[in-house]
């Protein structure tokens, strides 16, 4: 039997100092302050085999939860620059594109899925869902998760 994992929210200052260093050895990873586990841990002063047995176990909270992630399906005619704008339109509401899946266009219109981090969203979903629908070239726009 598999055992289900369970989770804490626990404040930083009551951490092992460990789990803070492979949570920024992640962070300098990922954002090329490091460019080798060995680097990251050698700058932090901890074993490699820390950052090793803690780096999927600890994470930053807003990492975890704080970002909202949501998943919206549009359906474009086959139209060029019609994508970009959709992007801008998105990139004026705050939302942080992560992932952008297409099908090749048949019949002349696309799907595009869109993954999204929409945690500074500066107007509600409904309203980008309907901003993004009025604009032209767009026949559906929904939110498939999140």
């Amino acid at each position: 039997m598999v055992k289900k994992p369970e989770y804490f929210i626990v404040e930083a200052s009551a951490l092992p100092e460990v789990f803070l260093k492979v949570v920024e050895a992640k962070r300098m990873l990922s954002t090329g302050g490091a460019s080798t586990v060995n680097e990251a841990t050698q700058k932090l002063g901890i074993s490699r085999s820390a950052f090793y047995k803690y780096r999927d176990a600890v994470r930053p909270f807003q990492n975890m939860m704080g970002g909202r992630i949501i998943t919206f399906q549009f359906l474009l005619h086959d139209k060029k620059g019609l994508l970009s704008e959709l992007l801008m339109i998105l990139a004026d509401r705050r939302v942080n594109v992560q992932t952008i899946n297409s099908i090749m266009p048949s019949d002349g219109a696309a799907v595009v899925t869109i993954s999204a981090d929409t945690s500074d969203l500066t107007v509600s979903l409904d309203e980008l869902l309907r901003e993004v629908s009025r604009h032209s070239g767009v026949i559906k726009a929904e939110v498939l998760a999140g």
